[in-house]
């Protein structure tokens, strides 16, 4: 658990490794999770925006996904770093799937960074104390 700071954390400051190994796939500079109540059902969606960049992880995820393969459930690891790129904080995403992308809107004539979205469901979120 991170100590005691007077100023925040940094945006930009995020590193998700999707679940496929080799990671973390991607930095993310806004992360922040829903909780739904439906009857019995508790779901968590987290929601990741960042800058669009060539991740073969994010995209091999969801053609599993497109194509209906197992394993296409995930334990997706957040880990929150300091200015100085320690991790301090780690959150596990168990049992996550992707069920919302967006890109963009790629505009040529615009000098802001394309935004790429990411919304997964999960069954848990655990907080890694390691981090």
């Amino acid at each position: 658990m991170p100590g005691y700071r007077s100023q925040p954390f940094a945006q930009f400051n995020f590193l998700v490794d999707l679940g496929a190994g080799a990671g973390p796939h991607a930095g993310f500079q806004e992360l922040s999770n829903v909780q739904k109540i439906s009857g019995l059902n508790k779901a968590t969606d987290v929601t990741m925006k960042r800058g669009v960049i060539a991740s073969s992880a994010l995209q091999d995820w969801l053609d599993q996904i497109r194509k209906g393969r197992k394993g296409a459930n995930r334990t997706v690891t957040i880990m929150m770093q300091n200015e100085e790129h320690k991790i301090v904080q780690t959150w596990k995403l168990l049992r996550a799937r992707i069920i919302k992308h967006v890109s963009g809107p790629f505009n040529a004539k615009s000098p802001d960074v394309a935004i790429e979205e990411l919304i997964i469901a999960c069954e848990r979120i655990e907080l890694d104390r390691r981090g």
